[in-house]
């Protein structure tokens, strides 16, 4: 039995919304068993990016400044962002735009591993779709840097997997909001 066909997502966990006036915030917390160093590699090298990510990029986005096409994996017609990395100070904070939707990312040491916060805009109709597939691609990325990799699962093809289902259905329940079907001009993530 392969990596991917024996994996089946933990439960729904280390999430949060927080809303600040019309915004909203999926804040993800995962303890990762892998040096922040490890995980910021994965976070910024566009080879890396491309075994887990819901995007492909063009560049490296490990440098403040830096220009980098995000082009969005599964999206029906091609999405490409073009997004200006704001923030690089390695391997700690990691912030830039995709999207429209800010991201932030920071890696603390933690037992010997990372404690990874992603916080992520998102429009409110989406939180338990954006929180299942992000929970999905986070635990891609512990297997891939754990030396087990799964393979990227994101997009359609995400949705599409049974584990995604049951996780977009336990956040929707712990956010209180109600699970849209899904359509092809929903976010990935």
């Amino acid at each position: 039995m392969s990596n991917r066909e024996s994996y089946v997502p933990g439960p729904a966990a280390g999430v949060e919304v927080r809303k600040e006036g019309d915004k909203w915030t999926l804040v993800l917390v995962r303890d990762l068993r892998h040096s922040p160093e490890e995980v910021w590699q994965a976070l910024t090298d566009p080879a890396r990016l491309r075994e887990w990510a819901p995007f492909d990029a063009d560049g490296s986005l490990g440098t403040v400044g830096a220009m980098v096409k995000l082009t969005t994996v599964g999206a029906p017609a091609p999405h490409v962002t073009e997004t200006r990395v704001t923030r690089a100070d390695a391997p700690r904070v990691l912030e830039y735009n995709w999207g429209g939707s800010d991201m932030r990312w920071e890696l603390k040491a933690s037992g010997g591993g990372t404690r990874l916060t992603l916080w992520a805009n998102i429009d409110r109709r989406y939180i338990a779709m954006g929180a299942a597939g992000w929970h999905i691609c986070l635990d891609v990325l512990d297997h891939l840097l754990g030396g087990t990799p799964l393979g990227r699962i994101v997009g359609p093809e995400a949705m599409q997997f049974g584990g995604w289902q049951r996780l977009n259905a336990e956040y929707a329940k712990q956010f209180g909001v109600e699970t849209p079907g899904w359509s092809s001009s929903a976010p990935r993530g």
